[in-house]
């Protein structure tokens, strides 16, 4: 890749990258050059020097951007009265597990708010690493009954390989619909009566917000390792996941299933989806700012590498399917090869090349990718290979 700064005419109402000191690097995506910041260039035209200048200076600047032009700011972190109620029962999975259904509530100026957390905890591993699932679609999916088994959240794989397997429906954050606003802990949070700014959160920051909530209570959780959870969310789940990893540096290692636009995928050079479109058909997902970029998207000082690249240095996996052209396999893989230098920098291997083969996975370094052979979903090859990544690099077996 090559790095320059890349100079522009000033436009009225469009980006000037030069005035703003954004160095651009040019990658190949889809058969054609595409121009990416680089995110290792700094504003005074030095690339960042060492892995602690990236986390304490570059990493920041790079949150802000995002916060600001993205995914918007959550108004608060963990609220003051944060509380668990937990009811626990130990013999669940044939006796292989202990399920503990959590209800995570606190409260706001708007009122009473709470995520209802399913987790099975292995009996014979305590404390367990855990796999937490943004839930984006049915609770039949997430049964804790476990009279509906789906491969979308495949428990029951997950304690036989000693891994201790939470969700939670985003539904309990915010309803996945277009209200102003008005419900959800937008309502319960917001100053009322007041204009929301153009970079206040939009419903995805939502959705990652409570999967903090999640990490607060799991950290509490003797049986538990803390220090070994990872974050999985499909689609717009998946969205979710990289925005929480990287404003949420407790998750060990985060896991974007088939993200696509404003989650793995790079903006630029982008087929299927793009940001008009999903501004368009998803209006509450994201600030007021982002509505800015709808068919400008290189006029963003961001793009979703650097997304990527705020996980660093923990673990990271992206996934794609071979036929979900709307999310853009390439762009994804792509996004993950532009975020590797991050990874470098701090002495760990991410990924490089072209697009791998179908159901061919990466797992060597600490990104990892595959492509599978279908369409756009989430199942257990996933889940499969999402485990075989956490074995390798946790030694979980």
């Amino acid at each position: 890749m090559e790095t320059k700064f890349i100079a522009r005419f000033v436009v009225k109402g469009r980006m000037n990258f030069a005035l703003l000191g954004i160095a651009m690097t040019t990658i190949t995506l889809h058969d054609k050059p595409v121009q990416i910041p680089d995110p290792l260039m700094r504003a005074d035209g030095t690339k960042v020097p060492s892995a602690e200048h990236w986390h304490q200076e570059q990493r920041l600047k790079t949150l802000e951007q995002f916060r600001t032009h993205v995914y918007g700011r959550a108004p608060l972190g963990k609220p003051a009265d944060l509380k668990f109620e937990t009811q626990v029962t130990p013999n669940m999975m044939e006796g292989k597990a202990t399920r503990k259904l959590v209800k995570i509530s606190y409260s706001g100026p708007g009122g009473a708010g709470a995520i209802n957390l399913i987790l099975f905890v292995p009996n014979n591993k305590k404390p367990a690493p855990c796999f937490v699932l943004i839930n984006n679609r049915g609770a039949d999916l997430i049964d804790a009954t476990r009279e509906n088994k789906s491969p979308f959240w495949p428990a029951e794989q997950m304690i036989e390989r000693g891994y201790a397997a939470a969700a939670f429906l985003n539904a309990d954050l915010d309803a996945d619909k277009f209200d102003n606003f008005r419900d959800g802990v937008h309502g319960l949070f917001d100053e009322p009566n007041k204009p929301r700014a153009a970079d206040a959160w939009g419903t995805i920051a939502a959705w990652a917000w409570g999967a903090s909530r999640v990490m607060d209570y799991l950290e509490t959780d003797a049986d538990i390792d803390k220090n070994r959870v990872a974050l999985v969310g499909h689609s717009r789940g998946g969205k979710t996941a990289l925005w929480a990893g990287a404003e949420d540096e407790r998750f060990a290692l985060v896991i974007s299933n088939e993200s696509g636009s404003t989650g793995a995928a790079l903006s630029r050079g982008k087929v299927g989806e793009h940001v008009a479109d999903i501004n368009k058909n998803f209006p509450h997902w994201f600030n007021g700012n982002y509505k800015k970029y709808n068919g400008r998207e290189a006029e963003l000082p961001v793009d979703q590498h650097q997304l990527l690249a705020l996980i660093a240095p923990r673990l990271l996996y992206v996934a794609s399917a071979s036929e979900d052209l709307w999310a853009d396999p390439e762009a994804e893989f792509k996004s993950a090869v532009a975020a590797t230098p991050v990874y470098e920098l701090f002495g760990f291997k991410g990924v490089s090349g072209e697009l791998p083969p179908i159901e061919k996975p990466i797992h060597e370094g600490a990104i990892g990718y595959h492509v599978r052979q279908g369409k756009h979903g989430l199942n257990e090859y996933d889940w499969t290979q999402f485990m075989n990544f956490a074995d390798k690099h946790w030694k979980a077996k």
